[in-house]
């Protein structure tokens, strides 16, 4: 276990702002930073990050809390280990107790694939640097490569045994359990027979952008063995290869700080490349380019250049996960090598200041290069250019962004040496015809939701949890606040008529909210709610100085995403950059002190509301003491009366 003195550290230490800057390209706006949601599909920002508050809010998928709820969110990480995670990053060291045996076998499935990865990284990396078939086999193929001792540690390359089950029965022997080697697909088992899957390759880890080990890539160095060159792990709960770029652990800050990235094919143009300086480079992984990857990517950075083999095949291959890109409102840039060259060889072959400056004069505009490729294809064939014409039609309809569009439609017609009206008439033909098939999915779609759709009554306006809502806000945003309060005390005059007299007492936020509801003996309907409010009164009645800010660090991640929801609900209206179009929201203009005694005294009024209602079914049910219980209903319907002219309402 951790102790309280280094998660207490942790969180006094780690910046929220610094941590998911690392995940999510962030930008300033007001005292906030705002940027695409790391958790949902999306092109306009609804991601908030308070550097102030120290937490954040997923607009769009509801999510929100600390640095350390981010992390569980993002890499699934258990609590210890986000812990752990921002030690590491802030150098904080840990005090920690043994785990007990119970305490190990109590983790979940995901983390014992991820500690079963761990180990095998671990032992493959050993097995290479200290057994004589490692050395021999894995290590000189590396330095062969040309990588430095540096660059090998880096990456954490390795080597497995070419032996049927040495590692299985290593991790065996060190209490892993089998279930989870088949599960992260490091052991197969087949008629009761299990052996190693990656014997006798040169292992690659693939890490997560935290740097968990996900899964492995491996290359058989043996061409006489009847075997694919570079074999994968299979899908598994903690990897899915279409979801993973290989290097992006290395890369991500020189992504954001370059505000570019570099995609390559090959594990080994990933390493070559960064050894050579070029560290914003990541791979696909011999896989064909998906949108999950891309968004990976447009997290980080709006800016990608493609780099290709120097082969057609290549070539071919990388061209058609461009119009991908574009759908993802990236701009696209081309850079392909040499006939013959690949980003490995070719960064093996020249100096870092030579790759620099290929890299810079070569890296073509997407639509550029298109046309040039296809071109030299075409010739003279009047049929071919037209084809290849629409083909770059095509590709410019995938841009979301109208201007760009426009702008690309211009530099179109000035390569192909055609009319603007042209490419604009087949561009407004290619979009009319998707959006009439998005039309027709869509009454399909409609067609069959009236079909079962059962008509539903308007869902009604739940006030006590709104009210309830507002009075956590209050003791979160202001609860410590020293406020001057006018309270209102019920006097009956001569003639037995009930009147409120303003009372000014001066009184913490918290204090006045916690007295009032204890009088009228008022209780939180909502659970959670009702744990927030007996944290901060017993926190602030304890330490009446407590940051309220702080108290999300202290609760657990269903109290503290509540917490998260109310404290940024303000935030929201930062997204739209509203004053741009000359919109400005109302500001609140309550005072502190206005505005708890308005909430308390709605509430009250609700729960007269109610009581009365009960009042009524009690006389309809029994007729035994009917005018006592008129009695009633008549007092709380004046007490009503009053509080609502308080409130300055009319009844």
């Amino acid at each position: 276990m951790i102790s309280k003195s280094t998660i207490d550290q942790v969180f006094e230490t780690a910046r929220v702002e610094e941590v998911i800057g690392d995940f999510v390209q962030l930008k300033k706006s007001g005292t906030n930073y705002k940027g695409l949601s790391p958790f949902s599909e999306e092109r306009t920002p609804s991601f908030m990050v308070s550097p102030v508050k120290q937490i954040w809010k997923d607009f769009s998928t509801g999510k929100g809390g600390t640095v350390v709820s981010f992390l569980m969110e993002h890499e699934h990480f258990t609590y210890p280990e986000a812990i752990k995670y921002l030690a590491k990053k802030y150098n904080i060291e840990i005090e920690e107790t043994m785990q007990s045996d119970a305490q190990k076998q109590a983790a979940d499935v995901r983390e014992s694939m991820y500690l079963a990865s761990e180990y095998a990284n671990t032992y493959f990396q050993k097995t290479m640097h200290s057994t004589d078939q490692g050395k021999a086999i894995g290590l000189s193929y590396f330095k062969e490569r040309g990588f430095t001792d540096e660059i090998i540690e880096e990456f954490q390359l390795g080597y497995c045994l070419d032996d049927w089950s040495d590692f299985t029965d290593d991790a065996l022997k060190n209490g892993y359990q089998l279930k989870y080697l088949e599960k992260t697909g490091l052991t197969i088992i087949k008629e009761n027979k299990k052996f190693d899957r990656f014997k006798g390759r040169v292992m690659f880890p693939i890490h997560s952008m935290s740097g968990r080990v996900l899964g492995f890539g491996g290359r058989i160095l043996d061409n006489t063995k009847k075997a694919a060159k570079y074999l994968n792990s299979p899908e598994s709960d903690i990897y899915h290869k279409s979801k993973v770029l290989y290097g992006i652990y290395y890369a991500k800050q020189s992504i954001a700080k370059e505000d570019n990235c570099f995609l390559v094919e090959g594990y080994t143009d990933v390493i070559q490349f960064y050894q050579s300086g070029i560290k914003n480079v990541v791979a696909s992984s011999g896989t064909a380019l998906t949108s999950d990857q891309i968004r990976l990517i447009n997290r980080l950075t709006k800016n990608i250049t493609v780099l290709f083999d120097g082969d057609a095949a290549g070539i071919r291959a990388a061209l058609r996960g461009i119009d991908l890109i574009l759908e993802q409102d990236m701009n696209v840039k081309v850079c392909t090598f040499p006939d013959g060259d690949d980003p490995d060889s070719f960064a093996k072959q020249n100096t870092p200041e030579e790759l620099a400056d290929y890299l810079k004069v070569n890296s073509k505009d997407f639509i550029a290069y298109k046309a040039a490729l296809l071109m030299e294809e075409a010739k003279n064939d009047p049929v071919k250019k037209a084809d290849l014409i629409r083909d770059m039609v095509h590709s410019i309809a995938k841009i979301p962004d109208t201007i760009k569009r426009e702008i690309y439609v211009q530099e179109c017609a000035r390569i192909m040496e055609i009319s603007e009206s042209v490419l604009f008439s087949t561009l407004a033909q290619i979009n009319r015809k998707e959006q009439d098939e998005a039309n027709k999915k869509h009454k399909q779609e409609q067609k069959t939701f009236e079909v079962i759709k059962q008509k539903e009554s308007p869902q009604k306006v739940d006030v006590q949890y709104v009210l309830e809502r507002k009075i956590i806000e209050i003791l979160l945003l202001y609860g410590n606040l020293t406020e001057e309060f006018e309270d209102l005390i019920l006097k009956e005059d001569d003639k037995g008529d009930l009147h409120l007299e303003p009372v000014v007492q001066e009184a913490k936020v918290f204090e006045k909210i916690y007295l009032d509801l204890q009088d009228d003996e008022m209780q939180f309907t909502n659970e959670n709610f009702k744990s927030i409010y007996y944290t901060i009164v017993d926190t602030l009645n304890q330490n009446p100085d407590f940051a309220l800010d702080a108290i999300v660090h202290h609760v657990d991640q269903n109290l503290a995403n509540d917490i998260t929801s109310i404290l940024m609900n303000e935030e929201r209206y930062d997204l739209h950059d509203w004053e741009r179009n000359n919109i400005f929201p109302k500001e609140k203009k309550l005072t502190v002190a206005q505005l708890t005694s308005e909430t308390i005294l709605s509430l009250r009024c609700f729960l007269i509301d109610q009581k009365v209602n009960e009042f009524k079914h009690e006389v309809i049910q029994s007729t035994e003491h009917h005018r006592s219980i008129l009695e009633e209903v008549k007092d709380y319907s004046s007490l009503k009366m009053l509080l609502s002219r308080k409130l300055n309402r009319v009844l």
